[in-house]
């Protein structure tokens, strides 16, 4: 049997957003000639959807809720407590099952909300690095946030561009989930004592944020983590992010549905598998869309907040409405014209890697900075004008941002940056680029010698 270069143990935080792109990378990894075992909590482990012919290999640990998840426990702060506690000692046991064994654990990469990651390492005398699955620009502030106990004043002088509207939502002044504020600050209680940072983005995207981080860090930049085939084809088995935590019936009708529609005529809608938009936020979207044609994914614990009567209205041949969509297939099907985002990472990082122009309706988190570069600094959308007094979009700016971004003055402009920062992320990855040599760096570090 060939012997692999080491063995990466990779411990993502356990939501669908920090699982894809840990995974992703894994992928990456397994192709350099690493051995890679993912781990899931119990209770993720039992309701995803896996691919068994996934070259990564899984383990299990526990999160001390193995039988209902995040949502039976009785507050974040003890959620987040007890995977401390529960998740440092079934690692442990996976890193001591494989020591006996002819490929034992050699490196952790291991999500930045989870810095105990890095004791548990330095323990067991293996490399660690932090993964960070924002941008250099979010986790570059949140380190000033970090440094200056929580408050940064505007202007920054390093991003003097950033207004209040812009600034994740975890540490601003009206910032209101005390947990998760925390947890943001935590990441960086030691992440200079990391072999390597890693960072989910590719070095073209922000090379003023990601030197700003570089500074204080070792960073190494490796995204995006968008399966191969999608981008440089390096990979061939690498078609699909093979996990998901959603109901998968709906994918074909998606495929089918798009290709009987014109070239760049959609406007795709989702907001991502956490974001939670009113009802009167929902009936601004349904009014703002209506003279569209659109596919619409509206998760079913968010259909009850839709207009009534609104799903018998809509008009199949031209529109379509779905719990769960396929959305790496979807934006890259050429029927679809923009992407209407609530600007997760993930989401963002598709849509650019897709060359597919955006509409920005942050919600939370990261987001709202997200859209200000989608507008402002790579400029491939806009960013959907709020109320201030209320935060919901009308239906009148939804509309209007929709139009400008497909058939606007700018929308030429915006598509052909699309482009470019798709053809630069192809490149990033492609043999030689700066996300391919950054990995080959990271592998020369960790490898078996």
């Amino acid at each position: 049997m060939e012997k692999k270069r080491g063995h990466v143990l990779a411990v993502p935080f356990p939501s669908q957003g920090h699982i894809t792109p840990i995974r992703q990378f894994c992928k990456r990894l397994q192709s350099k000639g690493f051995k890679t075992t993912h781990t899931l909590t119990a209770f993720i482990f039992n309701t995803i959807h896996l691919d068994p012919s996934s070259p990564v290999s899984v383990a299990t640990i526990s999160d001390g809720y193995d039988h209902g998840g995040f949502s039976s426990a009785a507050s974040v702060p003890e959620y987040l407590q007890n995977f401390k506690t529960f998740g440092s000692k079934t690692v442990a046991d996976v890193i001591r099952k494989h020591q006996t064994s002819d490929d034992p654990i050699t490196c952790i990469v291991y999500d930045s909300f989870m810095p105990w990651a890095l004791d548990l390492a330095r323990e067991f005398g293996l490399a660690a690095a932090p993964f960070f699955t924002q941008s250099c620009g979010v986790n570059y502030y949140n380190y000033l946030a970090y440094m200056n106990n929580g408050s940064v004043k505007l202007p920054i002088e390093d991003l003097p561009f950033l207004e209040l509207q812009d600034l994740p939502t975890f540490v601003t002044p009206t910032g209101s989930h005390l947990a998760y504020f925390k947890m943001v600050l935590q990441q960086f209680t030691n992440f200079d004592k990391a072999d390597f940072v890693l960072v989910n983005t590719f070095q073209e995207l922000d090379p003023h944020e990601e030197e700003l981080l570089s500074k204080v860090c070792p960073v190494l930049t490796i995204g995006p983590t968008v399966p191969s085939m999608y981008l440089d084809q390096q990979i061939k088995s690498d078609t699909d992010y093979d996990l998901n935590l959603f109901d998968l019936k709906e994918a074909a009708l998606c495929a089918d549905w798009l290709d009987t529609k014109p070239q760049g005529s959609v406007v795709y809608i989702a907001f991502g598998s956490m974001a939670q938009l009113s009802s009167v936020q929902m009936e601004e979207i349904a009014s703002g869309i209506r003279n569209f044609s659109y596919l619409w994914v509206v998760r079913a614990s968010e259909e009850s907040k839709l207009p009534s009567g609104f799903l018998e209205t809509v008009d199949k041949d031209k529109s379509l409405v779905l719990k769960w969509s396929p959305q790496l297939q979807v934006l890259s099907n050429k029927a679809i014209g923009c992407f209407m985002t609530h600007c997760g990472w993930n989401s963002t990082m598709e849509a650019l890697s897709l060359g597919v122009p955006m509409v920005a309706m942050p919600q939370w988190t990261d987001q709202p900075m997200n859209a200000k570069y989608i507008q402002d600094v790579w400029k491939v959308g806009v960013r959907v004008k709020a109320e201030k007094d209320t935060g919901i979009a009308k239906r009148e700016e939804i509309e209007l941002s929709i139009k400008e971004v497909m058939e606007g003055e700018k929308s030429k402009e915006m598509k052909e940056n699309a482009k470019k920062w798709r053809d630069l992320a192809v490149k990033s990855l492609s043999e030689g680029g700066t996300t391919d040599i950054n990995i080959n760096t990271f592998a020369s570090k960790i490898q078996i010698i």
